[in-house]
């Protein structure tokens, strides 16, 4: 954090006279109530440190630790003496007192925006450590911060600080938040998507290496040709016999070596078959397999368009859902499951998928289709319950962005499960069903 920011900063706080409250949000931000219902905070984060104000900022976990026990005890409903920095460097201290029956106590709240030794201390009138947010021992720094201890002052910086004029500091404070969830979003999008980007190389990888239906079915006659010449031979073929030149049916003559894993002639002549009847089958099976992964490869590709097209943290935490991990849970490779403000909403990422929403939907759940064009399926789970049209809407958005690359305004029906009938694979009809209007261009 800039030493000039600070200071006017520092400046913009003198207005305020009490603290009414104060405590941990995370591991390392600190909200301060001023006057009832002015909050800021301060994030203590080592090199990225700053002061910030939103609208709210949930509380991840309730802290008790020491430092949080006497961070409340010594400055909840404090009054505020004096605010400053400390020899004019980038060390913002509180004076506060908290006055009971018998006596008035005088503590000091010292955020300290030095990077690597980025702190929280809380000090005494004769300022010595009551607590910190982080221990300091001299192996780490010249400058001790250890309960107990007197704190040694900071050596005043030998240069001049530029200065940087805010001409809003309420403003600032809030940009400064809104650049910090841009960062956190733009942070979050190069990590999934360099996650998906891996699963997508591997998928094309896996294509590319795919056996040629021609050369498979060339080859399963070839063994089967070679495996019938054998048989053919077998009474003239001597024991110590490696190398065989047989007549062929055309008059031409083919040339055979044997294998020396194999014991026997007739040994050999049954893998030849083996081998013959596994190359036909899967030249065989071999388109499945490639629709399959061109399946996945698109799927994968409109997972990353929809990360990058991602407006907020929510989004991407939609697209990421923590779920439990437990091996005995077998995942569905063709279906994948979302969490809308604790509804669960499960999409077909091809046909197969399609089909087990389907057939695996109850009556009263939700089913999501683009209007008059093939797309992905959509179920929301309803356990009975009326669903929120908010949450009918995130999953139309799904329906379409797991389904179209092109920004524009789509409509997608929804109708209860019950209404729709099965056709052919995952064709469907559905009546009685209502349509939501989804634009991708904002």
């Amino acid at each position: 954090m800039k030493l000039s920011h600070l200071k006017q900063i520092t400046a913009y706080l003198q207005k305020f006279t009490k603290i009414s409250a104060i405590y941990r949000v995370s591991d390392t931000i600190i909200k301060v109530v001023f006057d009832r219902d002015d909050e800021l905070y301060f994030e203590m984060q080592k090199t990225d440190s700053k002061i910030f104000k939103c609208t709210s900022y949930s509380r991840s976990k309730i802290y008790n630790a020491p430092f949080d026990v006497v961070l409340s005890k010594r400055f909840n409903r404090s009054n505020i003496l004096n605010i400053e920095l400390v020899n004019d460097d980038k060390l913002l201290r509180f004076k506060t007192s908290l006055t009971s029956t018998y006596k008035e106590e005088i503590s000091f709240l010292q955020f300290e925006f030095t990077g690597k030794h980025t702190n929280i201390i809380i000090l005494d009138e004769n300022e010595i450590v009551l607590e910190a947010l982080r221990h300091v021992d001299l192996f780490s720094s010249f400058r001790e911060v250890r309960v107990g201890q007197e704190l040694l002052a900071v050596p005043k910086a030998s240069f001049e600080a530029k200065e940087y004029p805010i001409y809003d500091v309420e403003k600032f404070l809030y940009e400064t938040y809104e650049d910090e969830l841009k960062n956190r979003l733009e942070s979050l999008k190069k990590q999934k998507i360099s996650s998906l980007e891996k699963k997508l190389k591997k998928f094309q990888k896996l294509l590319h290496e795919l056996d040629d239906e021609a050369v498979l079915e060339e080859e399963s006659k070839q063994y089967n040709h070679y495996g019938n010449l054998l048989l053919a031979n077998m009474n003239s073929i001597k024991p110590y016999q490696r190398v065989l030149e047989l007549k062929d049916y055309d008059g031409s003559t083919a040339r055979v070596e044997l294998q020396k894993e194999f014991s026997s002639v007739s040994m050999m002549v049954n893998a030849l078959f083996a081998r013959s009847k596994k190359a036909k089958q899967r030249a065989a099976h071999l388109h499945i397999e490639k629709e399959s992964l061109q399946e996945k490869i698109k799927h994968t590709k409109l997972f990353i368009h929809t990360v990058q097209e991602a407006k907020d943290i929510a989004k991407i935490e939609l697209l990421f859902p923590k779920t439990a991990q437990n091996k005995k849970i077998k995942v569905n490779e063709s279906i994948e499951t979302f969490f809308v403000e604790g509804y669960k909403v499960e999409l077909g990422k091809n046909e197969k998928g399609n089909i087990e929403l389907l057939r695996g939907a109850k009556a009263k759940d939700i089913w999501l289709h683009m209007k008059d064009r093939p797309s992905a399926h959509v179920i929301i789970t309803t356990d009975k319950q009326n669903v929120p049209i908010n949450i009918i809407e995130s999953a139309a958005r799904l329906c379409v962005d797991f389904t179209m690359f092109e920004k524009d305004r789509y409509l997608v029906d929804y109708t209860p499960r019950r209404e729709v009938s099965i056709q052919n694979g995952a064709n469907v009809l559905y009546n009685k069903y209502k349509t939501i209007e989804i634009d991708t261009r904002s």
